[in-house]
């Protein structure tokens, strides 16, 4: 019996595991790359007591295996938060793959409750990222909306003008899903330390607290940002 026929099965076969691998190797640093390389993030490394605090006992607030959490504590009243959301919507557009970033509204006092329950209804309708700029423009740049007093009715109204159902958003502001989304944003404040906005906390860890303004806010933020994706790669 030839041992012809066997040899030229078992070169076949060589071959294909060989394609095979080298295929994966190949694939292998695509995967790594969708995250994106570590790199330093410019200026100087931030100084813990200075640029953020370290919290004691923090956790994430909506925890994913394998991504770093960057929470935006906001308010849509606040001219601050105003004033960081054009710059904050650049940079979230540049984070790697495996950095999630979470707006979350926070319930301060009488005046921010409506807008957070609208921040919360609006999510849960699907309409949040589209109409988040817009609410900021209608308080604070041409005032088609109260800073204070306004009414769940107003509120509805205004999404209605960008493609809501005001009875369906009413509806929706006053449910007791949006009622449990509040209460769990004020735990993560108070669990983070965050006593106004706007606030940012990398991964339920660190508050960022410096910086000499909101792009130096956000460099230290991308430092903090950095060290947490190390250490999920360790």
């Amino acid at each position: 019996m030839s041992l012809r026929p066997a040899l030229s099965q078992f070169r076949l076969v060589s071959l294909a595991l060989l394609s095979a691998a080298t295929m994966i190797a190949a694939l292998l640093p695509l995967a790594a790359f969708a995250a994106g390389p570590i790199t330093a993030p410019k200026g100087p490394v931030p100084v813990a007591g200075v640029d953020y605090v370290v919290i004691d006992g923090g956790q994430a607030y909506a925890p994913a295996k394998g991504k770093v959490e960057v929470v935006e504590v906001f308010g849509y009243i606040c001219p601050h938060c105003a004033t960081l959301e054009p710059l904050i919507s650049t940079w979230k557009s540049r984070l790697p793959a495996d950095v999630v970033f979470r707006p979350l509204a926070a319930p301060m006092g009488e005046a921010w409750i409506p807008y957070a329950r609208a921040f919360f209804a609006a999510q849960s309708l699907g309409l949040a990222d589209r109409t988040h700029r817009a609410m900021f423009d209608a308080l604070h740049v041409d005032g088609s909306l109260p800073r204070n007093g306004a009414t769940a009715q107003e509120i509805a109204g205004f999404y209605a003008t960008r493609g809501a159902n005001a009875r369906k958003f009413l509806t929706a502001m006053a449910s007791p899903a949006v009622g449990a989304q509040l209460q769990r944003a004020r735990d993560f404040m108070i669990r983070s330390g965050v006593e106004g906005t706007p606030s940012i906390v990398v991964n339920g860890r660190y508050r960022v607290i410096g910086g000499s303004g909101y792009d130096d806010m956000l460099r230290i933020t991308d430092h903090l940002i950095a060290r947490e994706r190390a250490a999920l790669r360790r």
